[in-house]
């Protein structure tokens, strides 16, 4: 029988649940068992294709093609493993379900309610993952934050899983906030007491209390939570801030997570083994040579706090790659709406080693996007563009390169005369219909790559796959003119119909690359995507010749 693991969040969002349960899963996995992750997010939405990345994040896109939140993106990279559709659930999927079951007439028309028929629904989802997965260990991440009415239904069904399988066989954590007031000079712990007791009134005792906070939790603290919230000491646990989440795994080590878990749970002891991380977090504290990347988007929020979440795959990404290779990341977040509006401003674009047009929808701050495009290309600056990034390559350099005049996407200018990207006939019959929701060509499919080409360089094989996320592709009617020019279509499906990677020669630019797919989302800190490594190879270069162009 798999055991199962919730993982509860108290007292506000964004104290890093997802990372804290990418991290339980890691240190267990890293005791042998087969271990598989997954997310409960509280809304209504069927999945996360359709929210606004500024306000909820990345959208990440699993291999089934399923759109899903972020938190996926993170047990995926964690893992180093790829997670079936069965490991994420929303409140819509679920009710969806039921009611389509109440439509079917399987419930032998009952009055169908809340509890058991959709309480059942969460467990069965939950336990049929176990098996999809063949899991020892399931780790469970109960989205939004404890007492919200939203998550009255998934704590209702983790009660009554834990009724049914017994203590030894589901345990509870809590991630509770530990804020230490500078008016006060000390930790306060009431906050994380007053979450356990919301908990507890739905019926759910946590059995381990994780204390985030800035700095380490000292004695006297756990104690002191340990005694309201009825644990026992030892099963506080510290989190405090880290520079990378990467250690965070090992911060846990640090109080015996493991050993607590395997305990309570009443498993014998394992040996560890941590090596290939350990390994790793050495790279990232070790890394010291500096090199600077451009990030060119319009999803960082508003105001003086730059929100990061909607490209956090793209960030990882960079940072498997940088610090596999002994280089330490800056980058740095610009609007591409901002640069539109005031062209003088492509100057500072010269101080990176390296740009990054990520994913997006949408012609808020296309311009810009374009003008950094024509900047790196002009300039010879490494750049890689991911999806529409690479799509705008292609209409940059169709307009400025190629002379089609007005040459354009079909996202900006539907009707447009020189579509060099243009809706896939499948998408025009979802548009014209009003369909949205997973719509997209989603999902990950077979590209075939052409020898004696960067993107050949980079994967070493003939054939890879790589997750899509996207409508429009690169206009049939342009290819030929744009192969001409110098464009190289280095990757393409099997039929060779759809354009998957475009790049430039080497003789022409030092790495200018593009592709259709989101490489980012099947890199991880121990496997770094190739293409990722590539760029990133291509940015040190850069960084040193402009060292000795400068010395």
């Amino acid at each position: 029988m798999a055991k199962y693991i919730f993982v509860f969040g108290g007292v506000m969002s964004g104290i890093g649940k997802g990372v804290a349960t990418s991290s339980i899963a890691k240190i267990i996995q890293s005791r042998g068992y087969r271990v598989t992750a997954i997310k409960i997010d509280p809304y209504v939405n069927v999945d996360a294709g359709t929210m606004n990345p500024t306000e909820h994040g990345e959208v990440f896109v699993m291999d089934s093609g399923l759109e899903t939140d972020q938190d996926m993106g993170n047990y995926e990279r964690f893992l180093n493993i790829t997670l079936p559709r069965e490991n994420y659930m929303t409140t819509g999927s679920v009710y969806k379900k039921v009611i389509e079951r109440e439509r079917n007439l399987e419930y032998n028309g009952k009055c169908v309610q809340i509890i058991p028929h959709v309480t059942n629904e969460v467990i069965d989802t939950i336990t049929n993952a176990a098996k999809k997965n063949k899991a020892d260990f399931v780790t469970i991440e109960v989205g939004g934050t404890t007492g919200d009415y939203e998550n009255d239904l998934f704590t209702e069904a983790a009660r009554q899983l834990r009724l049914r399988l017994g203590k030894e066989n589901v345990l509870f954590v809590m991630i509770g906030y530990v804020p230490f007031p500078n008016i006060v000079g000390e930790m306060k712990t009431k906050p994380t007491q007053q979450a356990v007791r919301a908990l507890n009134a739905a019926g759910v005792q946590a059995d381990i209390i994780i204390a985030r906070s800035e700095n380490p939790i000292d004695e006297r603290r756990k104690e002191k939570i340990a005694l309201f919230c009825n644990i026992e000491t030892e099963a506080v646990i510290s989190a405090p801030d880290s520079e990378s989440i990467y250690e965070i795994p090992l911060n846990f080590e640090k109080d015996h997570l493991s050993e607590i878990i395997l305990k309570k749970l009443a498993l014998k002891p394992r040996k560890k083994n941590l090596q290939d991380w350990e390994n790793f977090v050495k790279k990232v504290k070790n890394a010291k040579k500096e090199i600077k990347i451009g990030m060119i988007g319009k999803y960082f929020g508003t105001g003086d706090y730059v929100l990061t979440d909607a490209y956090i795959s793209v960030i990882e990404a960079i940072k498997h790659a940088a610090y596999n290779n002994g280089l330490r990341p800056k980058i740095d977040w610009i609007d591409s709406g901002k640069l539109e509006k005031n062209e003088k401003k492509l100057s500072i674009l010269k101080k990176y080693d390296g740009i990054i047009v990520p994913g997006g929808f949408g012609s808020r701050g296309i311009k810009g996007k374009l003008k950094t495009i024509q900047y790196a290309r002009e300039n010879k600056i490494p750049y890689l563009g991911l999806c529409y990034g690479m799509q705008l390559m292609i209409v940059e350099y169709a307009r400025n390169v190629l002379g089609v005049k007005n040459a354009n996407t079909a996202e900006i200018v539907p009707k447009g005369k020189n579509l060099v990207i243009d809706l896939m006939p499948e998408q025009k019959e979802s548009l014209k219909n009003n369909k949205y929701g997973a719509t997209m060509r989603l999902g990950s499919y077979l590209c075939k790559i052409k020898p004696g080409t960067i993107a050949y360089e980079s994967y070493g094989k003939k054939e890879v796959s790589e997750r899509h996320r996207h409508r429009y592709e690169v206009n049939p009617k342009y290819i030929a003119d744009l192969e001409k020019a110098g464009i190289i279509f280095s990757g393409k499906s099997p039929d060779g119909k759809l354009m998957e990677i475009a790049e430039l020669p080497k003789e022409k630019h030092p790495f200018m690359l593009g592709t259709q797919f989101h490489p980012e989302f099947t890199s991880s800190p121990l496997k770094p995507n190739p293409i990722f490594l590539k760029f990133i190879e291509a940015v040190s270069n850069y960084n040193k010749t402009k060292i000795e162009r400068v010395g």
